[in-house]
C-alpha cells in the first residue's frame, strides 16, 4: 500500500497507544500462570498478536474484546506446535527459551527480516544447557529436548531480549538457577521491564555483582490483573511533530517514571530540537529514524553514536534512515555505527520506500511536516507491526495522509 503525504499542522491531544513491549511481558507471564489473568491493554498491534498467537499455540487460552485480554494459562502442551513469530524479533527471543524449557517437540515460523537477526549467543547457551535446535529451513527453528537448571552466562552487550527470554524461562525448570551476565548490558530499561512482570507474578531475581539468582520450581503466581502503560516509542512520533509543528500536540497516557528506555524521547526531542546534539543511542536505538527527521530541520549538526545495531532491526535502519532523508531532501551522512544529520529549515518533499519497517513509514509522515513538497511512501502498511491505527490517528490531528485503497 503506498501513500501520499502532504504538508500539514498537527494539533489536538493523542492518547499513547499501549506499550508492545509491556504487553509481550505480560502476555508471556500470565500464559505461564497458576490462573487467569486479565490484562487491559486497549490497543493491538502486528508484533502484540504474534506473541498471543504463539502462546496459543502452546495451549494457552486468550481471548481479546474491548481493550482487554483474558489469559487462562497453558495445561497439557500440544503435539509438535508450530509458533508462528511473524516479524516479531520479541516474540522469537522471549519465547524460544521459554519452549526450551517447557520440554516440548516444536517449530518456529519467522518471516521478513526476521530469520537473519542473530540468536547467538542464546543459541548456543540453551545448547549447552539441553535444548536441541536446528534451522531445517532459513525461516524456521526445529526445538526439542529440555533445559536443565543451572549455572547460564550470556553476552550482555547483543540483546536485552536474550537476558530476558533466560530470565521467563528459568523459573520453569525443576531447580533453581544464576545468569551471569558478560559485557555491557545494552537496553538495560527492557531488561528492568522484564524483572517487574516477573514480580508482579510473583518470580523475584535477585542481582548481585554480575548474576541473577532465579529459583527454579516455583510458579507464576497470576495477580488476577494487569495493566499495560502507554508506550513512549510511538509516542516519540507525536512529540518530534509536536516540535516540527511548534507546540500543537499533547500525548496523554505516559507515565514519566516508566521502565521504558525510550521514555527519554521528551529530553532527547527538547534536545535535538535545540541543534548541535550528540545522541548516544546505546539505550534508544528504536528513536534514532524520528529523531533524526527532527535533527534534518533544526538548527546546526546532530550527531547519533553507538547505533550499530539499527543495522540489524526490520531494515537496516542507519541506511534506510539517512536514505529517507536524503531522498527528501535533507542532509545525512551514514557512518559504520551512527548518522550525522545536517539540519536545514525545510525539507522538499520526493519519494521514499518504508523498506517494510514501521519506523521508517512513521518517520515519514513526521517529515511530510516540514516538507514543501508531498511524499510519497511505498510500503505505507508498515505500520502494522506495531500501530496499525496510526494513519487514521495522523489524519484526525490534521494530517493529509492519502491511501491508496482509500475510497
Amino acid at each position: 500500500m503506498d501513500a501520499v503525504i502532504y504538508p500539514s499542522r498537527l494539533a489536538g491531544v493523542i492518547p499513547a497507544i499501549a506499550s508492545k513491549s509491556q504487553a509481550h511481558r505480560l502476555l508471556i507471564c500470565a500464559a505461564l500462570a497458576d490462573g487467569p489473568t486479565a490484562i487491559a491493554c486497549p490497543t493491538l498491534s502486528a508484533d502484540i498478536a504474534a506473541t498471543a498467537d504463539c502462546l496459543r499455540a502452546l495451549g494457552a487460552d486468550i481471548r481479546y474484546e474491548n481493550g482487554l485480554f483474558t489469559v487462562s494459562p497453558m495445561g497439557a502442551l500440544p503435539h509438535r506446535p508450530l509458533l508462528d513469530c511473524g516479524e516479531s524479533g520479541s516474540t522469537l527471543r522471549f519465547l524460544l527459551p521459554v519452549v526450551c524449557a517447557l520440554g516440548t517437540e516444536a517449530a518456529i515460523k519467522m518471516h521478513g527480516r526476521l530469520p537473519e537477526r542473530p540468536l547467538s549467543p542464546l543459541w548456543e547457551e540453551l545448547v549447552a544447557h539441553g535444548a536441541v535446535l536446528s534451522r531445517p529451513a532459513p525461516d524456521l527453528i526445529a526445538v526439542s529436548g529440555r533445559l536443565t537448571p543451572g549455572g547460564y552466562t550470556i553476552a550482555a552487550n547483543v540483546s536485552s531480549q536474550f537476558i530476558s527470554g533466560l530470565l521467563f524461562a528459568l523459573p520453569l525448570l525443576g531447580g533453581d538457577s544464576a545468569l551471569r551476565l558478560t559485557g555491557h548490558l545494552e537496553s538495560a530499561a527492557y531488561v528492568t521491564m522484564t524483572l517487574r512482570a516477573l514480580a508482579l507474578f510473583g518470580i523475584d531475581c535477585p542481582f548481585a555483582a554480575d548474576t541473577y539468582a532465579v529459583p527454579g520450581g516455583r510458579p507464576y503466581a497470576s495477580p488476577g490483573t494487569a495493566a499495560v502503560e502507554g508506550d513512549w516509542s510511538n509516542a516519540a512520533f507525536w512529540l518530534a511533530a509536536d516540535r516540527i509543528c511548534g507546540g500543537t500536540l499533547t500525548v496523554t497516557g505516559l507515565d514519566a517514571d516508566s521502565p521504558q528506555g525510550d521514555r527519554a524521547a521528551a529530553e532527547l526531542t527538547e534536545r535535538v530540537a535545540a541543534g548541535n546534539a550528540t545522541v548516544d543511542c546505546q539505550d534508544v536505538p528504536d528513536l534514532v529514524p524520528v529523531l533524526s527527521v527532527l535533527a534534518a530541520v533544526s538548527p546546526g549538526v546532530t550527531r547519533f553514536v553507538n547505533a550499530g545495531r539499527l543495522r540489524l532491526k526490520e531494515s537496516d535502519r542507519l541506511a534506510t534512515t539517512a536514505g529517507l532523508l536524503r531522498a527528501l531532501g535533507g542532509q545525512a551522512q551514514e557512518l559504520a555505527d551512527g548518522l550525522v544529520v545536517t539540519g536545514q529549515s525545510r525539507l522538499a518533499g520526493g519519494a521514499v520506500d518504508s523498506a517494510n519497517d514501521h519506523r521508517i513509514a512513521m518517520s515519514a509522515a513526521v517529515a511530510a511536516l516540514a516538507c514543501d513538497g508531498p511524499v510519497t511512501l511505498r510500503g505505507a502498511q508498515a505500520v502494522n507491526k506495531s500501530y496499525p491505527a496510526f494513519w487514521a490517528d495522523y489524519n484526525a490531528l490534521g494530517g493529509n495522509a492519502v491511501l491508496e485503497d482509500d475510497p
